[in-house]
C-alpha cells in the first residue's frame, strides 16, 4: 500500500484558518505534509494548528510584502504554496465603489502576486507546486460580481503567465489554478449577509450547478492534494474546474 501522498513536503496555505484553507490544511496533514497555516485571524489559525499537530501558524496579511517575507523567513525550503486567501465583494458595476474594487484586487490578486514572488527563491532549486485559488467566477461572469469576476479572472491568467515563466527559466515549479463553484464555507455566509434576499440568492447559487447542490470544502481539498503531490508533475498552467458542471 502506498504511503501518504505528501510525505515530507512543507506547505504554506494562506487563508488557512477557516473555510477552504482549513479543509486544505487538514487534507495536507492527513497526507503527511508539514503545514504552515497563514491567516489574519490569529486565534482561529493557532487553534487549528494546535488541533492538527503537524502544523504551525504564522500571522499574515497577504497584501503586505513585509509580512510575506516574515512568514517564509524561517523556511529552508517550500514545496507547496496555496494562495487561497480572498474575499468576495457583492455588487454590479453601478453598485461597487472604486475603493471596494481596489480592496478586492489588493487581496485576491495582490496577495497571489506577493505570495508567488516570496515562494520562488524557496522553490527554484528543489522544485515546488504553486496552487492559486481562482473561481468559477474567473471564467464565467455574473452581473452582481463585477469586482470578484475581475479579480478571479486576473488570478486565472496570472497563473498561466507564471507557469510559462517558470518553464522558460527552467525552474522546476508548477503553477495551476483551482476554480471552485459555490462551496458552502463561511465566505458564502458573508456574501449572503450582504443580500436583501439571502434565501433567493442561496437558491441561485445552487441552481447554477447541474449537479444540484453546493460543493463541499473537502472536494476542493482533494484537488489541492493532487496538485501538491508528485502525481501532478507534468501539470502546469492548467485550470481545474471543480464546479458541479457549472462551467459546461
Amino acid at each position: 500500500m502506498a504511503g501518504p501522498r505528501l510525505s515530507g513536503k512543507i506547505a504554506l496555505v494562506t487563508g488557512g484558518a477557516s473555510g477552504l484553507g482549513a479543509a486544505i490544511a487538514r487534507a495536507f496533514v492527513d497526507e503527511g505534509a508539514e503545514v504552515v497555516i497563514a491567516d489574519i485571524d490569529e486565534a482561529a489559525g493557532q487553534a487549528l494548528a494546535d488541533e492538527l499537530g503537524s502544523a504551525r501558524f504564522v500571522p499574515l496579511d497577504v497584501t503586505q510584502e513585509a509580512q510575506w517575507q516574515a512568514a517564509v523567513a524561517g523556511l529552508e525550503r517550500l514545496d507547496v504554496l496555496v494562495n487561497n486567501a480572498g474575499i468576495t465583494t457583492l455588487g454590479s458595476i453601478e453598485e461597487v465603489t472604486l475603493a471596494q474594487l481596489r480592496h478586492e484586487l489588493d487581496i485576491d490578486v495582490g496577495g497571489v502576486f506577493l505570495g508567488t514572488q516570496a515562494a520562488i527563491p524557496l522553490m527554484k532549486a528543489g522544485g515546488g507546486s504553486i496552487i492559486n485559488m481562482s473561481s468559477l467566477s474567473g471564467v464565467r461572469a455574473a452581473s452582481y460580481l463585477v469586482a470578484y469576476n475581475a479579480a478571479k479572472a486576473a488570478v486565472t491568467l496570472m497563473t498561466k503567465s507564471c507557469a510559462l515563466h517558470f518553464a522558460e527559466k527552467g525552474y522546476p515549479i508548477r503553477c495551476n489554478s483551482i476554480h471552485p463553484g459555490a462551496i458552502h464555507t463561511p465566505i458564502i455566509d458573508k456574501v449572503l449577509a450582504q443580500s436583501d434576499d439571502p434565501k433567493a440568492l442561496y437558491k441561485s447559487f445552487v441552481d447554477v450547478h447541474p449537479i444540484g447542490r453546493l460543493g463541499k470544502p473537502e472536494e476542493i481539498a482533494a484537488m489541492a492534494v493532487y496538485l501538491a503531490s508528485d502525481e501532478s508533475g507534468f501539470t502546469t498552467g492548467a485550470e481545474f474546474r471543480v464546479d458541479g458542471g457549472a462551467s459546461i
